[in-house]
């Protein structure tokens, strides 16, 4: 009802203790809705923290493969940078000389020795045979790399 209709059916001092009591009760259910919702679960809670989630699993992800790709990028220029093609040595197996060893190998096999480990204690190490241990070695003597 409108202020105007109030006025026709109640006097003046009616009109406002009326108003009055339609204002309190307005201000103690809007605060009765405050604190209510103060104890309401945040419905958004659950969807931010998948978000956040999601996001921290995205930046994991991405940095994996930048990494991948930083290794790969290492790979290639050590590739290029080799100019030198490595020696062939002659040995008892065909495969030892088709088997292309990688320069990250040469440099553990370099390594090892430099720590003086046995060539059978390297060749196991890096995977390698004992026979391509030794062509490193003699390689990177050739190349004129002291590894002693």
């Amino acid at each position: 009802m409108s202020p105007i209709m109030i006025k026709c059916f109640c006097s003046s001092e009616e009109e406002v203790t009326i108003l009055e009591y339609i204002v309190l009760v307005l201000l103690g259910f809007s605060f009765a809705l405050f604190i209510f919702s103060l104890f309401l679960k945040d419905p958004y809670k659950e969807i931010r923290e998948e978000i956040d989630q999601m996001s921290i699993q995205h930046i994991q992800e991405m940095y994996q493969i930048k990494k991948k790709l930083k290794v790969l990028e290492e790979e290639l220029l050590i590739g290029e940078d080799s100019l030198v093609p490595p020696l062939s040595f002659k040995s008892s197996s065909p495969a030892i000389e088709k088997k292309d060893i990688h320069e990250i190998i040469k440099n553990q096999v370099i390594l090892l020795t430099q720590q003086g480990l046995t060539i059978d204690q390297i060749a196991r190490q890096s995977s390698l045979a004992p026979e391509e241990v030794n062509a490193i070695q003699t390689e990177m003597n050739l190349r004129g790399q002291d590894y002693e």
